[in-house]
């Protein structure tokens, strides 16, 4: 067996420590979602590049170990994916998610598959998760928000590929050149860093994600979990010191967890801003927005691109329209100005 030196560590291994103390357990040690793993490539596929935990894609060869560690994945433009016990699998994602992918979009090739050689362990033999990992819970801000405390907004988006983090990314700028300190959370969806890195180089001064919580995805865990965490990556990102707070959602509003989320966004941020990418979606996202009591800021994401179809969004929603780039150039500060504390 080759020393663990040699493997490719994917981004979801970005909490673990110590790295050179980490080794290969024995193939019959059970794993469970979270759970870190060392596996082989055995043939090459959609995934050609793993992406590491510092943000570099690193090439994929046949042979290959790739550590990642075990989770789900939804997505509807690639894989559905669970992770089930066995021999084989499949890479999830680039930043190393590992399942078996069960459906996938039609423009979408087939997986890179992997034979799971075992799970990773400490130096006591110990199976290591993500979970021993996790950012501790920090103190609760006040139950209640005010005008004085700091401003959290959601994005949320009609489906995947909306303009969800882009949004985000805009609202971010557009409060750090105001002067504020920014920070951002993804809230759920599938281990992978390009969100991330999108929100450090928008200006986002603070950035936390599932992983720093335990999760590799969040699809397949409770919503009592969900919810949980939600709530603790605001008061972690106010605990840091941002002013201003983006929780992005992932997936679309009729995805199971998302739909768990919104009706508890009222308790942690200030209201939403849907990210959609035409007049229907609009219509339908802020209807069931507004169902579940969700104040609705803004229309926001890939509609911008048209003008005309950003018109139609705003006459049937009676909402602005903002692109990415006007969040960015003082609308984000704008829109919530009456929320944002002055000094």
């Amino acid at each position: 067996m080759r020393d663990l030196f040699t493997a490719k560590w994917s981004h979801v291994t970005r909490t673990v420590p110590d790295l050179g103390r980490c080794r290969l357990g024995g193939p019959s040690m059970s794993l469970r979602l979270g759970d870190l793993v060392v596996t082989r490539v055995i043939r090459v596929g959609a995934h050609e590049h793993l992406e590491d935990a510092h943000g570099r894609r690193v090439k994929l060869h046949k042979g290959d170990l790739v550590v990642g560690a075990c989770g789900n994945r939804y997505a509807t433009d690639f894989y559905e994916g669970y992770y089930r016990p066995g021999p084989k699998a499949h890479l999830l994602t680039a930043g190393g998610v590992i399942g078996t992918a069960v459906s996938w979009h039609t423009s979408c090739p087939a997986p890179t598959e992997l034979e799971i050689l075992g799970p990773l362990t400490d130096a006591n033999d110990q199976s290591m998760s993500l979970e021993h990992f996790a950012r501790p819970k920090p103190p609760s801000p006040p139950q209640s928000l005010s005008s004085t405390e700091p401003l959290a907004v959601a994005v949320v988006g009609s489906s995947m590929n909306s303009g969800k983090t882009t949004t985000a990314a805009g609202l971010i700028s557009g409060w750090v050149d105001a002067g504020l300190v920014a920070g951002a959370a993804k809230v759920t969806g599938s281990g992978s860093g390009k969100d991330r890195w999108t929100y450090i180089d928008a200006g986002a001064r603070h950035v936390v994600d599932f992983l720093d919580f335990g999760m590799s995805s969040t699809f397949g865990y409770s919503s009592e979990r969900l919810l949980t965490t939600m709530t603790v990556m605001r008061d972690a990102l106010i605990h840091d010191g941002a002013d201003a707070i983006v929780l992005e959602i992932a997936d679309g509003l009729l995805q199971e967890e998302t739909r768990q989320l919104i009706g508890h966004l009222p308790t942690v941020c200030r209201g939403a801003v849907l990210a959609v990418g035409d007049a229907l979606a609009a219509c339908a996202g802020v209807d069931l927005l507004r169902a579940a009591e969700v104040p609705v800021l803004a229309v926001s994401g890939l509609i911008t691109a048209s003008p005309l179809a950003s018109r139609e969004a705003a006459a049937v929603t009676g909402l602005p329209v903002l692109s990415p780039t006007q969040l960015a150039g003082g609308a984000a500060l704008d829109l919530f100005a009456e929320r944002i504390p002055t000094t």
